[in-house]
């Protein structure tokens, strides 16, 4: 068994020094490949950096919405030179928080059209955060014609209508630890209808640990508890979802000739 974790932050303070304990883990626990996750100039440097260094790992680089007062476009030029590297494989993540109010939402509108324009450009897939912002990051997505150069939802929190909306057009829909909160079943229920070739596993580690260690720091490897949890939903083996989602992940990052 071989799991793709398609959205992860070993490039975050809490892995520094340590990555290659924790590509070990993860390893130990199926976990062979995963995508490491920018958010700014500083934030996609280590990502790359960790995807040149290991062989399994790549780089997804972009600005977060939280960020969006801060890209410029001196931010934009450093952008487009690390889209081109080979270890990159998308553009993110990028989109929408209405959650935190750390950048105005008509400038992360703004900043989330443009990557879109970006990423079309440069033919890459985007991973998409959307947090209290479904309609308008579903309004940009339809209008940037997302599905011409692929997408993901990353961590999605909503409901099956809404995965139904976002597969409608052409996004993977890409579940994280939340999936296996008791308190989910919104979540939960979205999970069991996207067909198998849409479906992704995740992490976004440091952050939302699933069960059975919720509360603890979360880490790569753990993809693996998100695999039994979809498997139990869909009622499957954790073997088919990491094989359908391993090969779902090579195909949006365009990795099914690569070195993986």
């Amino acid at each position: 068994m071989a799991i793709f974790d398609s959205h992860t932050h070993l490039n975050d303070t809490p892995y520094a020094g340590k990555e290659a304990e924790f590509v070990a883990h993860a390893a130990s626990l199926h976990v062979t490949n995963m995508a490491i996750v920018g958010s700014d100039t500083t934030m996609n440097a280590n990502a790359i950096k960790l995807a040149q260094r290991f062989e399994a790992l790549y780089a997804i680089v972009g600005w977060h919405p939280e960020s969006a007062k801060d890209y410029t476009p001196d931010a934009e030029k450093v952008l487009l030179t690390q889209l081109a590297l080979p270890e990159v494989v998308a553009l993110g993540e990028i989109g929408l928080d209405y959650h935190w109010d750390t950048s105005p939402q008509d400038v992360q509108r703004q900043v989330f059209e443009r990557q879109l324009a970006i990423a079309a450009s440069v033919n890459l897939p985007v991973s998409i955060h959307s947090r209290e912002a479904f309609e308008d990051t579903y309004r940009l997505l339809a209008a940037s014609k997302v599905s011409d150069f692929g997408g993901i939802m990353h961590s999605f929190t909503g409901d099956e209508t809404l995965a139904q909306r976002f597969l409608d057009l052409g996004m993977y829909i890409s579940f994280s630890g939340m999936v296996t909160f008791k308190n989910a079943p919104l979540i939960q229920a979205a999970a069991k209808i996207v067909p198998d070739d849409k479906l992704l596993v995740e992490t976004d580690a440091p952050y939302l640990t699933p069960v059975p260690y919720r509360g603890k720091p979360n880490e790569p490897g753990y993809t693996y508890y998100v695999v039994q949890k979809l498997a139990e939903l869909r009622n499957t083996t954790p073997e088919h979802i990491a094989a359908v989602t391993y090969h779902n992940a090579q195909e949006v990052f365009g990795l099914l000739n690569d070195k993986s």
